[in-house]
């Protein structure tokens, strides 16, 4: 270790358990953090500055103004400029600690993109906002032997538990993903950073003790930081007898049908992402697009434009995001008209 990384991390490993060797375990680690927002920007902010080797960011959106409260690696000019939330986080976390790779996926995380990583991870954290992402990983990470950490907060409350190849799954509690609507989002009950804050120092922390081989708090953290309670609740141990992840062999988010138009959690806004599409060149959309859209702005990582009433963010590849809309038939019908 060179005297500059020893200086860098000498705090913390003076913390029992991690010492010099736990922190060259850190540093030969990876790490995929699925979504880049509120608790994926703290936990990236949080392994970096740890010294976690090497970090892979995966995110499919772009920053917005609403973002900016809580989700700590962005700033204004990101959001005026509606930079890849994958790209403003990497470009911030290398200000913090170029000794970390950090890489970033502007992508939909689906199964296709999981089997295409470049590098297994040692473990995968989760910063999303839906349950269908957070089945597809709960089923890919069991395939796989990789240990991976739900969280998710909204309102003042969070939530978070450490899931590991022998012991429950995220199936073994909920069979079938819960209805958005029933657990609410930040759209329609809020979200305060402080119960982000609480929930990621869970989720962080649990994180560094798996990647030091030590043993996982058991049980599901829970917390709401306007109601001054903090908790662990008990988890059953062993896997269901009925979950048909566990003991039934089958990964269901795997091997199911990929959905082409998928709306946003708590946005008016669509993503459209056909799998048998053209590929886009983003130079050539935007002289064919010039003079017949809006607001027309090419940048390195994305086409904006807006018409017919939408804003459309187009990706290299040609997955967009079409906000102002909500029904993924008009979605899909205006992406047809003004992409292919």
């Amino acid at each position: 270790m060179s005297k500059q990384a020893a200086h860098r991390y000498s705090r913390q490993m003076r913390v029992v358990g991690i010492g010099e060797d736990g922190q060259a375990k850190l540093a030969g680690a990876t790490v995929l953090i699925v979504g880049c927002g509120a608790l994926g920007t703290h936990l990236a902010d949080t392994l970096a500055r740890a010294g976690v080797g090497s970090i892979h960011l995966c995110d499919r959106d772009i920053v917005e103004w609403s973002n900016l409260q809580r989700q700590i690696l962005f700033t204004e000019h990101d959001a005026a400029e509606g930079l890849p939330k994958a790209i403003a986080a990497r470009d911030h976390l290398a200000k913090i600690n170029s000794d970390v790779t950090v890489t970033a996926h502007v992508a939909d995380c689906s199964a296709e993109f999981l089997k295409a990583l470049p590098e297994q991870p040692d473990l995968v954290l989760d910063g999303t906002d839906n349950f269908p992402t957070r089945y597809l990983l709960n089923d890919w990470c069991r395939q796989q032997g990789i240990p991976w950490i739900y969280a998710g907060a909204v309102g003042t409350e969070g939530a978070s538990m450490v899931i590991t190849a022998d012991g429950a799954c995220l199936r073994c509690l909920w069979p079938t993903a819960p209805a958005q609507a029933d657990v609410g989002n930040c759209e329609t009950s809020g979200i305060l950073a402080s119960a982000i804050t609480a929930v990621t120092s869970f989720q962080s922390a649990e994180a560094i003790k798996l990647l030091l081989g030590m043993e996982k708090t058991a049980g599901v953290f829970t917390c709401d930081v306007f109601r001054g309670n903090y908790s662990v609740l008990p988890l059953a141990v062993q896997p269901a007898a009925d979950c048909v992840v566990c003991n039934g062999g089958n990964y269901p988010a795997i091997t199911e049908a990929p959905t082409t138009a998928v709306t946003l959690c708590g946005r008016d806004a669509v993503q459209i992402d056909p799998p048998d599409r053209e590929p886009l060149d983003l130079a050539t959309l935007a002289s064919q697009l010039k003079g017949s859209v809006e607001d027309l702005v090419l940048t390195p990582h994305l086409v904006r434009f807006a018409v017919d009433g939408c804003k459309f963010t187009v990706f290299p590849g040609g997955r967009a995001l079409l906000f102002g809309v909500h029904d993924p038939l008009r979605a899909r019908a205006l992406y047809d008209r003004w992409l292919t």
